[in-house]
């Protein structure tokens, strides 16, 4: 698929159809993330829980991990979907794995029904840490 092909609206239905297969079997809170590349791949995840909650992982991580193992390293926007009527944005730990993967791209938010926001990364994560900040001088 074409980088000028990819709407969001492809985007979004990816997310949710990522949603369907999250394992929440403690949460109950289903989540899936699409993962647009440069070249305008979608790369999906879903959450997936684990009985200790530490060891669970986002939707956006296992999309952005899973890119980045596929060799995709460059990329334009990502979707996050929940059964939420407000947004839901990424958590603090996949603000700062997009950030330093992706950069300051555009995050879409959506429910099961609609769109229920976007902002650049940089607007949900003022002051990242990153790679600048450990260059010696």
């Amino acid at each position: 698929m074409s980088a000028s092909k990819v709407t969001v609206a492809e985007l979004v239905a990816a997310a949710r159809k990522a949603r369907r297969a999250a394992q929440a079997h403690f949460s109950k809170f289903k989540v899936g993330a699409a993962l647009e590349t440069e070249d305008g791949q979608i790369i999906t995840g879903c959450n997936i829980e684990n009985a200790t909650y530490g060891l669970t992982m986002c939707a956006e991580r296992v999309a952005m991990f899973k890119a980045l193992s596929e060799g995709h390293r460059r990329f334009r926007r990502v979707v996050v979907v929940a059964d939420t009527q407000a947004p839901t944005p990424p958590c603090g730990p996949c603000r700062q794995i997009l950030w330093e993967y992706a950069g300051d791209v555009e995050v879409v938010m959506a429910n099961l029904k609609r769109e229920t926001g976007r902002h650049r990364l940089s607007d949900l994560l003022p002051l990242p840490f990153d790679a600048r900040l450990l260059k010696k001088k």
